[in-house]
């Protein structure tokens, strides 16, 4: 090589060099969009519910799962059986990847139902799955008032039925038991939190609740070991095993539907529930920051130790909905208008309709 020619590539191979030398360091090691930020996890439902619970019990493998490691906290945000958090989430919340809402069971049928305040719309939320579906509910009463079987509970007026809010899916179903039970004027007593109707219940302000089977033998063991309560009936769920063998006796609610319509509702009752609670995020999130989070769900709910926090601190197995699941689900609801017609007059406030 002649000595101008060497002197050309010396010179190159300074230069270039010396580019690499001046490159950005995200030029070589990208740093993870979380890292050093935090993430705020807006809650639908009340502190210290069973709702909560199921979210403690997947926030440090979040935050493990999630590359970057960043800081989550919790907002709790309750009221309108969540409609206010999934409104505020849809219209409000900045739609970059830092804000998740936990959103309550109600989310989903207060949108198919087109129910008063709902301001979000289900097709344009974006779903991260969730830990929970399939949560099975009893309809019980304290053992005090003394309607042992489902005949005694008919024949006794004005029972006090304790409960969230108008909307709140404990309402529901708790109007839902009365409604195919067949009970005489029932009187729904609402203002409380989860733990608070079980307050309510052992001080004899309210004679009856629905509460899910699985956050009784955490929350209220006595209940069955010293036979404070009379438990009647379920809504069951496919697939979705009984935490304690008192449960697996009960009949189902749907055997007490008299008509298509009353089964349809029993139906579409258990789709709603199937679909349960829900991680989401506002429209328009980026799809990178999506598929972070996505993934991060993902680990969590198949990490043997998530599974083993979530019994500890909840009393049931995690029964998990992927994204894409999820997603397909609220696609595929049923829409009947007529059962429709007739969930949306239980869900609400007025008058129990007639059979």
């Amino acid at each position: 090589m002649n000595p101008k020619c060497q002197l050309n590539v010396s010179l190159q191979l300074f230069f270039t060099s010396l580019s690499f030398f001046f490159l950005p360091f995200h030029a070589f090691s990208q740093t993870p969009f979380y890292e050093g930020k935090t993430i705020n996890v807006l809650a639908g439902t009340a502190a210290g519910g069973s709702g909560d619970m199921r979210l403690r019990a997947a926030i440090p493998f979040l935050q493990k799962y999630i590359p970057g490691n960043p800081a989550i906290v919790v907002e709790y945000m309750p009221g309108g059986g969540g409609r206010k958090a999934a409104n505020f989430v849809y219209r409000t919340v900045r739609p970059d990847g830092l804000t998740i809402g936990s959103m309550s069971s109600g989310l989903v049928p207060a949108a198919v139902l087109g129910e008063t305040g709902v301001l979000y719309d289900l097709d344009k939320l974006i779903y991260l799955g969730s830990a929970n579906t399939g949560v099975i509910s009893v309809f019980l009463t304290r053992r005090e008032v003394g309607l042992d079987t489902v005949d005694k509970l008919r024949s006794a007026p004005g029972l006090r039925i304790g409960a969230q809010s108008v909307g709140h899916i404990i309402y529901t179903e708790g109007r839902f038991f009365t409604y195919l039970l067949g009970l005489k004027e029932p009187r729904f007593v609402t203002g409380y939190s989860g733990p608070e109707v079980d307050l309510a219940l052992s001080r004899g302000e309210v004679d009856a609740r629905v509460s899910y089977v699985d956050t009784i033998p955490l929350r209220a063991p006595e209940w069955i070991e010293k036979g404070l309560v009379d438990f009647h009936a379920v809504i069951e769920i496919p697939k979705r095993p009984y935490p304690h063998p008192r449960f697996a006796s009960l009949p189902d609610l749907g055997k007490f539907a008299r008509s298509e319509r009353e089964r349809g509702l029993v139906a579409m009752a258990r789709s709603f529930k199937q679909i349960a609670e829900l991680y989401v995020l506002p429209p328009k999130t980026p799809k990178e920051h999506v598929e972070i989070l996505r993934e991060a769900m993902r680990k969590t709910f198949g990490d043997p130790e998530f599974r083993k926090e979530f019994k500890k601190l909840t009393g049931g197995d995690p029964v998990s909905m992927m994204p894409e699941a999820q997603e397909k689900a609220i696609r595929d609801l049923p829409r009947d208008p007529e059962i429709i017609d007739l969930y949306k007059k239980l869900a609400g406030a007025g008058a129990m309709p007639s059979r």
